[in-house]
Parts: structure tokens; sequence; C-alpha cells
């Protein structure tokens, strides 16, 4: 196992999220085995490895997405709530990025980003309005607001879906494989949105294949193979010096790519 130097210490205030000895089944299969996991605030953390190694499990287990079958998740140090309106507050404060960007297909661009703070946060429509347009003029998708999301590139769409997310002044973001789903020339935009959120000190765990970006951007990277977590270590130390066969080995295989 890696020492874990990382450039922002986990240590002091509690961490915004901490996964204590979590373990997660599909069936027969160990899909989370043992994972323990600190992320402080204002740390990038970038999770990597190869498929089915349980990258997007963990991160859709931070918010209750998938259940977990034992061990903790602690959001500011408080165990995540099992259901209700406490897990719904406790989502509204960490913003979710999928592959697919979930956005509502019959409704504009500015409803979408305008929902939530109506509905959870209680905000009148004037403010919300000009919040998302602000978020939307970030994003660089302001002069489609009133389209609908079928109207727009997969990039653009997904700069929506991350604009949507800040909508809700989340303490954090979790983006499980966001360009995934993009073609290539779309892919940088919506990560040089992703780097200027991670400049701007937005807490951040990203699932992601893209390792340009990890190496750019994380404070930390996890490597993860099998359900468990083999490496924890700065970009510089894992790239440059991975510790396990595993690791070298997915290095070794992307390579080119």
């Amino acid at each position: 196992m890696a020492e874990d130097h990382s450039r922002k210490s986990p240590e002091g205030p509690a961490p915004i999220i901490e996964l204590r000895q979590v373990n997660k089944y599909f069936g027969k299969l160990h899909v989370l085995n043992n994972i323990n996991l600190k992320v402080a605030k204002g740390e990038v953390l970038v999770v990597i490895g190869p498929s089915g190694s349980g990258k997007s499990t963990m991160c859709r287990a931070i918010n209750r997405l998938e259940t977990i079958d034992s061990g903790e998740i602690l959001i500011e140090g408080k165990l995540l709530p099992q259901e209700g309106k406490q897990l719904a507050q406790v989502r509204a404060e960490l913003g979710m990025v999928f592959q697919s960007f979930n956005l509502f297909a019959h409704k504009t661009i500015l409803d979408n980003v305008t929902m939530g703070p109506i509905e959870v946060l209680g905000m009148s429509r004037g403010d919300a309005e000009k919040r998302a347009m602000a978020l939307l003029e970030r994003v660089g998708v302001a002069e489609q607001a009133s389209k609908v999301p079928a109207q727009l590139s997969g990039g653009q769409q997904q700069r929506v879906a991350i604009a949507r997310s800040l909508a809700m002044n989340p303490k954090a973001m979790l983006f499980d494989e966001p360009t995934s789903a993009l073609d290539p020339e779309m892919i940088n935009e919506v990560l040089a949105v992703m780097v200027e959120l991670a400049q701007g000190g937005m807490t951040m765990v990203v699932v992601t294949h893209e390792m340009s970006f990890a190496r750019r951007v994380a404070d930390r990277v996890v490597f993860m193979a099998d359900g468990e977590i083999l490496e924890k270590g700065s970009p510089e130390e894992f790239f440059d010096h991975p510790q396990t066969a595993r690791a070298k080995t997915f290095l070794e295989s992307i390579q080119g790519h």
C-alpha cells in the first residue's frame, strides 16, 4: 500500500466525506471490499482503475444511490441518513454528475437548473433564474437557456448538468465518469469546467478514465481494482512510481490512450 502524502491533509476538521470499512455485494460478487477513505474540504480526489473495479459503485454509495451492506459513510462527521428528508437534504448538499446527463427532456435548460433551488431550497423563481443564468454563463451555455436538452450537444448537456448541481450550493461534488459518453471533441469542454471548479476550491470526487485530468488536477489519486483500494497518493507518486503490480499493469495498458 502506498503511503498517503496528501497535499491537503485530511486531519483537523472532520472530512467532508469519510468511508469506514464499507462493503457491498452484488449477489456473490464483492464489489466494495473494506473501503476506507477520507476526502478533506477543498480536496480533489480522482478515482481510477479498470472497468468493474467498483469505482462507480463507491461514488454512488456516497449519496446512497447505492446502499451498502456494512460499514459507515459519514458526511462532515455525521452518518449518512438511511432515507427520508434527512437523506434528501444530504443529497442536495452533494452534487452528482453522471455519465448520462439525466436532464429532464421536456423542460428547458433554464427550468432544469432552477427546479432544485425552487423546490428544494425554497428560492423565489426570480432569484433562482438569476443564479441559473449566472451558472449557465459560467459553464458557457447561457445562450441555450430556452432550448430543451435534445437541442444541445452531449458536451453542452453535461455542462448544464454541472450547472444544475452547482445551483444547489453543494458542499462537494461527485462525478461518475462524466465524459465517458461524450465524443472526443466534447470531452475537453467538460473537463475545462471541472478544472475551473477544482481551481475554485470545490471539494470533488471524480471517477474518470481521463488520466491527463488526474495528473493535472488531483490532489490525490485513488487506484481501485477488484473492489479494493490498492493505492492512494499524489498524482506524481501514482503515475511515476506505482507500488503494486496491478497498478503497473493498468498504467501500461493505457499508455498512448
